[in-house]
């Protein structure tokens, strides 16, 4: 009795404990049975000049330039005000309950350091205040049944030089110095601390947006031990059980081959890969004709399909040209129109980008096979998230305008044209 008494007990802990063991890693949507379809919420808590020009223009003053500058150039307290007006309107819950109405399932939140306590500096230029409008984006996402990434968008001396991550600048220093490195890291365990234990919600978190290792092969070299670091950081929050949230890393602009078997299981579990694909940041891709946009995003299949990870395209854009103002920086011009340095021209931007009157019957249905093209070739891997849900101008790149004058479908898994890709 005493043998069998104590088997029931080991029994009992078993079945009670097995349970936990395995949904431990379940992360909080089915990834790689159920495609991700999904938007990026760019330009709202991290600006960028070409998605809202009007609060730059506004400024009066063309050295601002980036989210740093925009602070830094002009006074505080109508900086604070201008941002202010525009986290309170930019997106509202009517813009989430439109994107779960296209059939989408996530949406992709880009934010920077100094949003969070332990990035914030008081002797840097940049204005806090974004994070209760990520509380809030949760909760309006929740409401409508969308799955939320947070994307740390911005690190100390910025990973790319881009203005996207807070500060335009060249080179970029993130990578340089060391005390840049350890602050992003305690923001990711910042970031852990408040959503990792919500993974139903927000099965992702996004340690860092696009490191630009084609600058620098040491920001790669930075990344990878970064990405190692994130991993703890979110799997296993301070304090707190392991978590079930997905650690979505980039691919620092080296496509996937150099990353193969990078941070595989069963030494990790629930780690997904970012890769950007986009067609119009080089004069190349820029003359491209419509057909060989097509061909070469229908080219990306095998690559997307055979990487040991879940592979999402985080951003991409129906976009075929680089022509949407302010896209390569304020002040930088087009390498369509050969306005950007060291570039020639291959053709008039104004056909090709701006407001949608302005777009021939045949662009528009170009745009709509584009489209296809890629979502289609991109759900041979985990899915997508497409850049960018709502402009000010440039509606060539934005989902919101597509649903509405069609280009991209009412419902993201309709298709005009299956066989686009063959």
């Amino acid at each position: 009795m005493a043998i069998m008494s104590r088997f029931n007990s080991l029994l009992s802990t078993l079945l009670f404990v097995l349970p936990v063991a395995i949904t431990a890693l379940n992360p909080g949507f089915p990834y790689g049975e159920v495609k991700v379809r999904g938007v990026n919420l760019g330009g709202w808590l991290l600006t960028e000049p070409w998605i809202t020009p009007s609060l730059f223009d506004k400024t009066g003053d063309d050295r601002i330039v980036d989210e740093y500058t925009f602070g830094q150039l002009q006074s505080r307290e109508v900086a604070l005000a201008a941002l202010q007006q525009h986290w309170d309107t930019f997106i509202t819950e009517a813009d989430i309950a439109e994107i779960a109405a296209a059939g989408l399932n996530h949406i992709r939140v880009p934010i920077g350091y100094w949003a969070f306590e332990s990035g914030y500096r008081s002797d840097e230029p940049y204005i806090p205040g974004q994070l209760p409008y990520l509380h809030k984006v949760i909760g309006w996402a929740t409401n409508h049944n969308l799955k939320v990434i947070i994307d740390l968008h911005g690190a100390p001396g910025s990973q790319n030089g881009f203005d996207n991550s807070g500060e335009r600048t060249d080179p970029p220093r993130w990578h340089s110095n060391p005390s840049n490195v350890q602050r992003t890291n305690a923001v990711i365990k910042e970031i852990a601390a408040l959503f990792a234990n919500d993974p139903t919600n927000i099965p992702i978190i996004a340690p860092l947006n696009e490191p630009a290792g084609f600058k620098d092969y040491n920001i790669v070299t930075t990344a990878r031990q970064y990405w190692l670091d994130s991993y703890q950081s979110i799997r296993h929050p301070e304090g707190q059980p392991e978590s079930r949230t997905v650690v979505l890393i980039s691919d620092a602009f080296q496509h996937l081959g150099p990353w193969a078997g990078f941070m595989a299981g069963p030494t990790h579990e629930n780690v997904a890969m970012d890769i950007h694909i986009y067609q119009v940041f080089s004069p190349e891709e820029n003359a491209r004709t419509d057909e060989q946009h097509i061909q070469h995003a229908c080219g990306n299949a095998h690559e997307l399909s055979t990487f040991h990870l879940w592979t999402i395209v985080g951003e991409w854009c129906p976009a075929p040209t680089d022509c949407a103002r302010y896209l390569n920086g304020r002040g930088l011009g087009a390498r369509y129109d050969g306005s950007f340095p060291h570039s020639y021209y291959i053709g008039n931007c104004a056909e090709k980008t701006g407001d949608v009157s302005n777009y021939s019957a045949s662009y528009k249905e170009f745009l709509r096979k584009y489209w296809e093209a890629q979502v289609s070739t991109f759900e041979k891997g985990a899915g997508w998230i497409q850049w960018t849900w709502k402009v000010e101008e440039a509606h060539d790149w934005s989902y919101q305008s597509g649903v509405r004058n069609g280009w991209i479908p009412q419902n993201a898994g309709e298709r005009l044209y299956p066989n686009i890709c063959g």
